[in-house]
């Protein structure tokens, strides 16, 4: 046995030297990668050296994270610990809970009550600063609120109910509230969220558009006014790639056409770029193929239809809102879209300058509450 055991110790102190050395050789004869496609990011390059970055402890930090991200079959090596994690029954990694049916779920995070006052006073005072335009906010809460029975058991994924509420009871009698939950709710056992993707899907978009018409006193288009047509079914959304967990299967996203088209034309503002299509459908050949909806997030787009007689939209949102904008074409005759993450120009003006209807603000809980762009609105007062 002490036998077996000293030779197990010897072949150990030849093999691990060896098994450095050929991933060293590896890593130099391999090129450095720019993009991962399976964590949907940038990879860091090898960092520039200079002496006040060294000493201020910066180029061992990026140096340490460039041999992390460049590591010889990174993905492979992701995927393995990931399957060694779930035989061990692990269920959460990197803020992603694996649910059940083949869910992968975000954890919500909470908000400080300073970041709630302070988001609910950003959008007080716009309303201050642009009295005639009628506003409505539709907060949207995610899978981890709407299919909280599929996590599992113990799974903490923050109460965003709570925090929704306490966003309501500031806008009373001010702006117009929107509680999509219900009608999320009752659709729960139909796919209205990705499994892999945080986003929802273009039925659940459908299932807030119809909810969102109820307030703005309009008529919804019908499902069966649609012809629904399935674009992809290998899509593998942001929580996959977040979270590490593979061999699950991939989502489909499919495009409600209506039956019925109106003419439209769609013009990206900081692009330059004008069509007649709300779908990017080359984005179906990328990772992000939820970018087939908008072309993915922009500061301004410009949307006027062939009805110019009907009233004029402002829309201030997140990417959940890509999916669901589709559907307001037949209502309005101008829709104008802004992402404050990417819109540098002060929206109150641009507001009173285009002489909006209405104005409907629309955000995920996650990103609502972990974004400071919604903050900027304050800037307008």
């Amino acid at each position: 046995m002490e036998r077996n055991v000293t030779l197990i110790r010897k072949a150990l102190a030849v093999l691990l030297p060896l098994f450095i050395a050929v991933f060293a050789v590896l890593h130099v004869a391999m090129p450095d990668r720019s993009f991962s496609e399976a964590e949907n990011r940038v990879l860091l390059q090898l960092p520039r050296f200079s002496l006040k970055a060294l000493m201020s402890g910066q180029f061992t930090a990026d140096f340490d994270q460039y041999v992390s991200d460049q590591f010889v079959f990174r993905d492979a090596w992701i995927g393995v610990k990931t399957d060694v994690d779930r035989a061990l029954g692990k269920k959460e990694n990197g803020g992603v809970f694996l649910a059940g049916d083949g869910y992968l779920i975000q954890t919500f995070n909470p908000p400080s009550e300073a970041d709630v006052e302070k988001r609910a006073e950003a959008i007080l005072a716009f309303d201050r600063a642009t009295p005639e335009l009628r506003k409505y906010v539709m907060l949207v809460p995610t899978a981890a609120t709407v299919l909280q029975d599929k996590l599992p058991p113990f799974a903490s994924a923050g109460d965003e109910l709570q925090y929704l509420d306490r966003m309501r009871s500031r806008f009373r009698g001010t702006v117009h509230d929107i509680d999509v939950y219900p009608a999320l709710d009752a659709m729960r056992e139909k796919p209205i969220f990705y499994q892999t993707d945080h986003h929802w899907t273009t039925l659940g978009a459908y299932t807030a558009y119809v909810e969102l018409c109820k307030h703005l006193g309009l008529n919804p288009l019908r499902q069966d006014e649609f012809d629904i047509r399935q674009a992809t079914d290998h899509f593998y959304g942001s929580l996959y790639s977040t979270s590490g967990f593979r061999h699950l299967r991939p989502d489909r996203i499919e495009l409600y056409w209506p039956k019925d088209p109106v003419k439209y034309t769609v013009t990206y503002v900081d692009e330059g770029l004008t069509t007649d299509s709300l779908y990017a459908v080359d984005q179906l050949e990328a990772k992000d193929k939820y970018a087939v909806f908008l072309n993915g997030n922009h500061g301004l787009v410009e949307i006027k239809t062939a009805h110019p007689s009907r009233k004029k939209l402002l829309l201030v949102k997140d990417s959940y809102a890509n999916s669901l904008i589709p559907f307001l074409l037949p209502h309005f005759s101008e829709i104008d879209v802004v992402d404050l993450r990417y819109y540098e120009e002060d929206l109150a003006s641009f507001a009173k300058a285009r002489d909006f209807d209405d104005m409907l603000l629309l955000y995920n809980a996650n990103t609502f509450f972990e974004d400071s762009s919604i903050l900027t609105l304050h800037e307008s007062e």
